[in-house]
């Protein structure tokens, strides 16, 4: 099967078992200053999670595209990849551990048809001194169907992933791991707050038999090993736990939550480890082959890195992103840069984004519309980019003739020319040795310290990467999402119709919105549209909420919606009107949560005030506001 087959396949088999397929969410996540990307399938259905209803019900099924900017350095080998797709259903207080552990193996062996003997397991060993009890149900489940298939089920405790290392499998199926098979926000049980959910989760790992284990992993392979003959194709979590002050109690609903890499699955159902021998990656990997004329098996680290940097660049593009030095902007920048970067080691000098990126757009379009909407303007987008960056290229070298009349040049050196001009380290040290100049000594430890400087930023800026919503449910952070409604309202009364949310930032200090228009506002223009939300703000709107069909919402009511995205059958919208009317002041699909009215927007004696207007990439404009 394809990965596009494999897609389509997972998602009737959910929905004929009552699950509602619900639409991507965007990369870049609305309202959520914790995390610049969405990294997982569950990241935007947390606040469902945690308690909320869901428009669509409670059972959910769809094929998230995902994000991780911490993982740009893993990429080369066989199986890392920045973006990817995760298969995900979830359980919203209704079915639970033996539903869902038997339907993940029907769909792995009956409808992809992997060879069931190469599929193992682990579940949760449990923590006597915190009360968590080892997940024998879970185990219990497993053991009965690899007993009925006629497969040995022999359970084995391997605890931590040293343990593993130095025991290996032992010949088993079944695999206890202790925090490695606990899932919270917070990582560890140890380490979670009060009011956190969690819970045991078992994961399924593939077998490739043709790889051999490299010791460098540890003396012994086991499933969890990293040197990539056990390869994790999914992973059920079953939340049924709160941490109180009293230690963990049950969850009065539980939930699971199971996510599967679809390009992972893929690679294990034509029996390749390599993933990027998959239908939704090779085909651009022998465009690469062909705009070189070099082979992918002795290029594999190049291909491979153009070949994932630029399928997420196009996403990123195709979701509202343009390349630049803030945030999304700066992730996406680098991306493409090293694609170029690669590029270069494979000797293709020319423009070569616009051919790669339209094969990625040929590749993905069947399946996500949006892509075909907006092919023209990302390949436009990535390929201005390339071109900049071929400037900046020239520049480094420039920058290396000013080193060169340095005494020696430094591993901080190289680092600036490679994380400010984009300079390759390698274009770099063949530059300097061709002429003649010297590196120092400890050049190598200087760069690699000043790089993990930097992959400490991007962990930083990825930290909470499970953190859905706004930066808080507090009464600050309503407050800032109800004045994100006037705000957008009160431009487009100011502005025109053709003013389109583009995401919005929301912390305890100050709300950020940006829109589509084309030009810098005037002072004249911004202190009308103040003057507009604190009037909304003095009218002491009601603010409510109830759900609509998603036609009626967007097209008979009006409902304004940010633009890209994308929405279920049904929407919650959110209304503000005025006491004396029924005709709502402003409307908006949404999913909260809000303030009760919008005179708690003035408490304190505070104003709206917009403290801030600037450009935020072409044809987007960025407002900061507070109230204070």
């Amino acid at each position: 099967m394809t990965a596009q087959e494999i897609r389509k396949a997972y998602l009737d088999f959910f929905k004929a078992r009552g699950h509602s397929i619900i639409p991507r969410a965007l990369l870049v996540p609305q309202d959520d200053p914790s995390t610049l990307f969405t990294g997982s399938g569950m990241q935007p259905l947390v606040p469902y999670l945690l308690g909320q209803e869901h428009p669509s019900g409670t059972r959910l099924s769809n094929s998230q595209t995902c994000l991780r900017a911490q993982d740009i350095e893993e990429v080369g080998d066989n199986r890392h990849t920045t973006f990817f797709e995760m298969l995900g259903n979830w359980s919203l207080g209704d079915y639970f551990k033996q539903e869902q552990i038997s339907w993940v193996w029907d769909f792995m062996v009956n409808k992809i048809g992997l060879d069931k003997q190469r599929i193992f397991v682990s579940c949760y060993s449990g923590n006597a001194k915190l009360g968590l009890p080892k997940d024998t149900e879970s185990a219990g489940i497993w053991h009965e169907i690899f007993t009925a298939e006629g497969l040995d089920a022999k359970q084995v405790e391997i605890g931590t992933q040293e343990q593993g290392s130095k025991h290996g499998e032992q010949s088993g199926r079944i695999f206890f791991y202790g925090d490695k098979n606990w899932w919270s926000r917070a990582g560890r049980p140890e380490e979670m707050p009060e009011g956190e959910p969690g819970g045991p989760d078992t994961e399924l790992f593939y077998l490739y038999p043709q790889v051999k284990h490299n010791p460098a992993y540890g003396a012994y392979c086991h499933i969890n090993c990293d040197c990539g003959r056990y390869i994790e194709l999914g992973n059920c979590v079953f939340m049924e736990y709160l941490k109180t002050a009293m230690g963990f109690v049950k969850l009065p609903k539980r939930n699971v939550d199971y996510g599967g890499g679809l390009e992972r699955v893929a690679a294990a159902a034509i029996d390749d480890p390599d993933v990027y021998m998959i239908s939704l990656m090779q085909p651009v990997v022998n465009l690469l082959e062909k705009l070189s004329n070099k082979a992918y098996a002795s290029n594999t680290t190049p291909m491979r890195v153009i070949t994932d940097h630029l399928r997420a660049a196009t996403f990123l593009a195709v979701d509202g992103v343009s390349a630049s030095n803030k945030e999304q902007g700066y992730v996406m920048r680098r991306l493409i840069r090293r694609a170029v970067r690669f590029a270069f080691d494979l000797g293709i000098e020319q423009n070569f984004i616009e051919d790669v990126t339209n094969k990625i757009a040929d590749i993905y379009e069947p399946d996500f519309p949006e892509v075909a909407l907006r092919r023209h303007q990302v390949i436009t987008s990535l390929s201005k980019e390339e071109k900049a960056f071929r400037q900046t290229l020239r520049k480094g070298l420039r920058q290396l003739d000013k080193l060169a009349k340095q005494s020696s040049i430094s591993g901080q050196d190289l680092f600036t020319l490679y994380d400010t001009y984009g300079f390759p380290i390698e274009l770099s040290t063949e530059e300097i040795y061709s002429r003649g100049l010297k590196l120092e000594d400890s050049w190598r430890v200087q760069f690699d310290k000043a790089m993990e400087r930097q992959r400490e930023r991007s962990r930083t800026a990825s930290k909470g990467e499970f953190k859905g919503g706004l930066g808080g449910h507090g009464d600050i952070h309503k407050k800032y999402h109800t004045a994100t409604h006037l705000l957008y309202k009160a431009l487009r009364d100011t502005l025109g119709d053709t003013v389109v949310q583009h995401g919005s930032n929301i912390t305890e200090e100050r709300l950020r919105f940006d829109f589509s228009y084309p030009a810098k506002l005037t002072k004249e223009q911004l202190e009308t549209i103040e003057d507009i939300v604190n009037a909304q703000i003095k009218r002491d709107l009601i603010v409510a909420w109830a759900e609509y069909p998603t036609a009626k919402a967007l097209n008979e009511m009006g409902a304004l919606g940010a633009f890209g995205d994308r929405y279920g059958d049904r929407v919650k919208v959110y209304s503000m009107t005025p006491k004396d009317s029924n005709k709502p002041y402003s409307l908006e699909v949404c999913g909260g949560p809000h303030v009760e009215h919008t005179a708690l927007l003035s408490e304190g004696g505070k104003r709206f005030k917009i403290i801030k207007e600037e450009s935020s990439s072409a044809g987007i404009r960025r407002i900061k506001a507070v109230l204070a």
